[in-house]
């Protein structure tokens, strides 16, 4: 067996001896070379100068460290200090320096830093605040320094370890136990742990409480900041400011508890929106402003609900228009789901307001007026500071109900139909008169209005027919609250009548309008007789037309008569006034009589003189003009034509002539001669006439326009008209209640008394409220006349 050579190879030398060849590459080769390498002159460091650079490194660092809590420059370069930390944990004593720099930083914190800080502290809760804030910005420096020299422990052997902690946290511990568990300083009760805690609340409340030459913001953000850091916000810092803030809103009510609402809506208002910025501007954690937050809705909003949802509060609010404190209250009660208990005050204002405007018998002129501007007032209310909510849009309108509909209010009136009926439609009838000018300046649109009737696709209500009929649409509004709608009809009917007849209308498109509109409200049953006086006034112009074309071949006259034909039964009853009217006029008005009976066989006509209306041409001294009077004006005026100018006619020579009763006459003559266009002179002068009074020609009479409208005096509706008029639209609902039942009877046939008063009540609710009372009499007179008849408790159907 072949013996192993044993070969020397000198790597280190390329002479001869080491095997060079005369290319100057080595002998030495890989696969094929010794199996045993001999390598001569390695140079190698003893054990000793090995230890001797830990040592000299653990010195340095060590040194570097003070020097850092001397806050001075550290003598060994950073790059050095740097690689002797790495050189120190590669050797295996990462531990060991973790342990010295964690030991060193805890002696400094406690021997030399705490005692400092605690001298410095003075005996203010702010001033040690601020003294401990110091000191940690400048531990916080120191300790960013020490982070940069040990960071190759920090990322090789802290990082990996889970029983200790990271050199931030680490020195964040470190602080942070010094203040808060070794310092022993005690001020009064407290340490200084304590005090710092105290310190932030005391800013806190200088804050609140606008102590600005106190507070210091910049202080009291990075506090809050510095807990954070900490780690103790939640534990030390939290529970107690918020039961700081707890006291603080609770005092805040209790002096808030004697102002007006508006003032205690503002600063609750006021109140909320800066504890929410300071929440935002100095660090306060998210959950502390909810918290906080919650507890002030509950505290000032919740357990205030008897101040803010005071109804005497609420109605001062309304009454003063106070939109913002309005608006603010709706904001402040949605904080607590609270905005549904807003309603009830709301309603309670509305009807009690509106139970006075509708029982006022000084302002009854003013009703609809008053309750246009109130509605207004509060629709902007509503739209403005409620953000248009639709649910007290609905309060609005079951309020305005309730006190219209009122049987208390209807008493006030000595009626048993509500008295707003009526003044909606004599309301309406001053619009439909009087056009704009009739319109309140309280009532116009404003341009929140006029924009939403563009948006919604109508004419602006800058338009005047548009505001015409928006103004009708807002009376239309109140008409829809009234249960007993029959009493409307009954004075709308009488009013419509005399606007046709006298021609008054501000526009015909307005009038029909309306009638459209009601019959959309209320059924074809409600117009039918109203149409049919707009049908009556056609039919009247083209009985006119074919009469005039029959008189083509009579000799012209100067009298151009009009006769409007009305039927009976859609038109109100007139009384009738005795006149003797002008021969050629009686002779043209029999004429037309003859041609009528002779086209209607079987129609009769009854003349109403007292509606009629004519053009006088009248001569004066300086010109000639066209007067616009009534029938009883004309009547009287065509008199003086049978006297020389200088003449005179008594009160009794107009009486004895016209055969009109002192009422009208002196009404006439009054118009005529006392009015502001005077075409006769009363002698002796005055406002009254009296039966001992003459009249002349007042030749003098001067206007610059020719043709002159002279208003006949009106008389106003007695009281007794008006009683009149409501107790036939109450003994017409009767008509109504009685024909239901028999409706009802006729197609059930037999029904309990419960069921046929509802039934009654459900079919007639349209019309008019009817008392159960009132049905119950009406049962008991269809009864006596055998149209029902009574077995138990139910009704049976005879006819």
């Amino acid at each position: 067996m072949a013996q192993k050579t044993k070969v020397t190879v000198d790597l280190t030398s390329t002479t001869s001896g080491g095997r060079s060849t005369s290319s100057g590459r080595s002998n030495f080769e890989p696969h094929k070379g010794a199996k045993r390498l001999v390598i001569k002159n390695l140079r190698t460091t003893s054990q000793k100068d090995v230890d001797d650079y830990y040592e000299k490194t653990w010195r340095e660092l060590d040194a570097a460290v003070m020097a850092v809590f001397e806050r001075s420059q550290p003598v060994t370069p950073f790059e050095v200090l740097c690689r002797g930390v790495e050189a120190t944990c590669r050797r295996g004593r990462a531990g060991d320096l973790s342990a010295h720099l964690r030991d060193r930083s805890k002696v400094y914190l406690e021997k030399n830093l705490l005692p400092i800080i605690e001298s410095e502290s003075g005996t203010g809760n702010v001033d040690a605040l601020r003294t401990v804030h110091k000191y940690w910005i400048v531990w916080n420096e120191q300790s960013t320094l020490l982070r940069s020299i040990f960071s190759y422990l920090d990322r090789s052997y802290l990082l990996s370890t889970k029983e200790l902690p990271q050199l931030e946290d680490q020195g964040i511990q470190q602080f942070r136990h010094a203040i808060f568990t070794k310092s022993k300083l005690m001020v009064g009760e407290q340490s200084l742990g304590g005090r710092v805690v105290s310190g932030i609340c005391d800013l806190v409340t200088y804050d609140r409480e606008g102590q600005n030459d106190l507070f210091d913001p910049a202080l009291l953000k990075d506090s809050i900041l510095m807990f954070h850091i900490f780690g103790i916000y939640g534990r030390s810092f939290e529970s107690r400011f918020l039961t700081q803030s707890q006291n603080f809103f609770i005092k805040f009510v209790d002096d808030q508890e004697n102002s007006v609402l508006s003032s205690y809506i503002s600063s609750c208002d006021s109140l909320l929106a800066k504890e929410s910025l300071r929440c935002d501007m100095y660090n306060f954690d998210s959950t502390t402003k909810r918290n906080l937050l919650d507890m002030a809705h509950r505290i000032l909003i919740e357990d205030c609900s008897n101040i803010l949802l005071a109804p005497a509060g609420i109605s001062k609010l309304i009454e003063e228009n106070n939109m913002v404190s309005l608006k603010t209250l709706y904001y402040l009660l949605g904080l607590s789901s609270m905005v549904k208990e807003l309603k009830e005050p709301f309603e309670e204002h509305i009807k009690g307001v509106g139970s006075t405007i509708v029982t006022d018998k000084e302002k009854v002129d003013e009703m609809v007026v008053r309750l246009l501007e109130l509605k207004r007032s509060l629709d902007l209310i509503i739209r403005d500071a409620f953000n248009k909510d639709e649910a007290f849009s609905f309060s609005l309108r079951e309020a305005f109900a309730n006190f219209m509909n009122s049987r208390l209010n209807m008493k006030a009136w000595g009626t048993n139909n509500p008295k707003v009926g009526e003044m909606v439609a004599k309301y309406m009838d001053a619009l439909l008169r009087g056009g704009l000018k009739a319109v309140p300046r309280s009532l116009a649109s404003d341009a929140k209005d006029r924009d939403a009737a563009e948006k919604q696709g109508q004419a602006s209500t800058g338009d005047e027919d548009a505001e015409l009929d928006r103004q009708l649409e807002q009376a239309l509004e109140l008409f829809r609250f009234i249960e007993g709608k029959d009493v409307f009809e009954a004075f709308y009917k009488k009013d419509l009548a005399r606007r046709l007849l006298m021609a008054r209308s501000a526009s015909q498109d307005a009038e029909r309008n309306m009638i459209a509109k009601l019959k959309s409200e209320c059924g074809f049953a409600f117009t039918h007789n109203l149409e049919q006086m707009f049908k009556d006034q056609d039919l009247a112009r083209e009985e006119m037309i074919a009469y005039k074309e029959s008189l083509r071949k009579d000799n012209k006259t100067s009298l151009d008569l009009h006769v409007s034909v009305l039927s009976a039964a859609a038109w109100p009853t007139y009384p009738d006034v005795k006149v003797n009217i002008p021969a050629d006029v009686a002779r043209h008005i029999e004429k037309y009589d003859l041609h009528y009976r002779h086209k209607h066989t079987g129609r009769r006509l009854t003349w109403k003189h007292a509606l009629a209306h004519s053009v006088v041409r009248a001569k004066f001294d300086k010109s000639t003009k066209e007067l616009l009077v009534s029938a009883f004006q004309a009547i009287v005026l065509v008199l003086f034509n049978d006297i020389p100018n200088s003449g005179h006619l008594s009160y009794a020579d107009i009486q004895g002539a016209t055969g009109l009763i002192d009422v009208e006459l002196q009404r006439t003559l009054q118009s005529l001669a006392c009015a502001k266009l005077r075409v006769l002179t009363k002698h002796p002068k005055g406002r009254d006439i009296n039966s001992t009074d003459t009249f002349t020609v007042n030749t003098k009479f001067t206007d610059p326009k020719f043709r002159i409208k002279i208003n006949q005096i009106q008389l106003k509706e007695t009281k007794e008209e008006n009683k009149e008029t409501h107790e036939r639209v109450h003994q017409d609902r009767q008509y109504e209640t009685q024909a239901a039942i028999v409706r009802i009877m006729k197609s059930r046939k037999t029904m309990s008394h419960p069921n046929l008063v509802a039934e009654v009540i459900s079919q007639t609710k349209a019309r008019g409220a009817v008392d159960p009372s009132e049905i119950k009499k009406n049962i008991e007179k269809l009864i006596e006349k055998d149209y029902i008849e009574r077995e138990g408790s139910s009704y049976i159907y005879l006819a």
